[in-house]
């Protein structure tokens, strides 16, 4: 890999500990300052900014080009922060909510770094390049809590207030390391208005946006729902959060390894192999006691699952589009798969206090079925005419 890549994998490792530092305080907070169920709204309203992140992206990067559009969602990021921080000092619940609107969109632009390394690598390396920058996320999990932990407390009249004013630190150096990334230059004709039509006509696109967005939205769904049924189940805190802690790790330790997978066995065996992972989380889920080794390896495995089934579906999405259409594309793709994801995020509690743990999971089988099915489809189409060549 090429210090850019390893630049932006620094970069991912910054934004996303951002984002998981407010993951840790975003419920505790919003329950102190609303006293009611509103104390997950903060974390809705951010993952609903996180897909509009995708129409903003595709107007910021034709026109200012990948470093200025970065440093916007940096700027942007570090807004988020300070409003949150405000939201406290002021003891304001509507505020410390509006906080979370530009922390979403500050995220979400930082998504397409993975994109931003696919170009600055060579086209061989494409997959090593988007599945190292996600691995950032692994560092990103260490850092984020940590430094809730160690700056939580330190204003002891506003808990959180300083880990607010700290957070904004991470986007500033982020913003300094762009610096010396050599990016593709700008050209007038990045950002096409390619018809939506023509884009989800695509067998590859389609094919990447199904393969993400289901590895997306299921993670999402059981992982969500995890610490509730763990609690529900005689678990305390530490335990669930020992589980949340392997499961993020889980999600992007393999990043350091899934792209030359990808480059060895090839893209379609990698996607089906996340498929079969998040599978067998949902077979344990079902047939084991619910003990806390059940819950470890359930999540471990569903983590590696999406790591397959996203960082598969975004390498497929880079043959899915000319140069000139790349940002249009990949705007389209994380607008689909976020909005997905965000629905997961407020659909997930909501079944399990209907229809229970069993039927959290069961909903996992269908659309992870769907991504097989299209996978192996995709994968058939392109195999035939080099059979009919031969």
């Amino acid at each position: 890999m090429n210090r850019n890549v390893w630049l932006l994998f620094a970069c991912q490792a910054l934004m996303n500990a951002v984002m998981s530092g407010q993951t840790v305080m975003a419920s505790l907070v919003g329950y102190k300052l609303s006293g009611s169920a509103l104390n997950t709204l903060p974390m809705a309203i951010q993952m609903i900014s996180v897909m509009s992140a995708s129409v903003i992206a595709g107007y910021a990067f034709p026109r200012l080009g990948r470093r200025g559009g970065f440093w916007l969602g940096c700027a942007i990021m570090l807004t988020g922060s300070l409003t949150f921080a405000a939201g406290i000092y002021l003891r304001n619940f509507p505020l410390y909510c509006l906080g979370a609107v530009p922390a979403g969109i500050g995220f979400g632009i930082a998504q397409h770094l993975r994109f931003a390394a696919s170009e600055v690598a060579a086209p061989e390396a494409r997959a090593r390049a988007i599945s190292l920058v996600l691995a950032g996320g692994l560092i990103a999990a260490i850092v984020g809590p940590e430094m809730v932990k160690r700056t939580h407390a330190l204003i002891p009249d506003y808990m959180f207030l300083a880990t607010y004013i700290y957070l904004p630190v991470l986007p500033v150096i982020t913003a300094i390391l762009l610096c010396f990334v050599q990016v593709p230059p700008t050209t007038k004709t990045i950002g096409v208005k390619v018809p939506f039509r023509a884009i989800i006509a695509r067998p590859n696109f389609i094919t990447a946006v199904v393969s993400s967005l289901v590895g997306y939205g299921t993670m999402n769904l059981v992982m969500a729902s995890t610490p509730l049924e763990m609690l529900l189940c005689g678990f305390g805190v530490a335990a669930s959060a020992d589980v949340i802690r392997a499961h993020s790790v889980s999600m992007y330790a393999p990043g350091f390894v899934t792209g030359r997978l990808i480059q060895r066995l090839g893209v379609h065996r990698i996607i089906l192999a996340g498929a079969t992972l998040t599978l067998s989380c949902v077979f344990i889920n079902l047939s084991f006691q619910p003990l806390f080794g059940t819950f470890m390896i359930a999540l471990a495995l569903l983590g590696i699952g999406w790591n397959f089934m996203f960082v598969g579906g975004t390498t497929l999405l880079t043959t899915a589009y000319a140069p000139e259409e790349r940002v249009r594309v990949q705007a389209t793709h994380d607008f689909i798969v976020f909005g997905g994801v965000a629905c997961t995020a407020v659909t997930s509690g909501a079944i399990q206090a209907l229809y229970g743990w069993d039927a959290l999971n069961l909903t996992v089988v269908p659309p992870v079925a769907i991504a097989i099915g299209m996978v192996v489809w995709h994968w058939a189409s392109r195999a035939r005419p080099a059979a009919v060549r031969a």
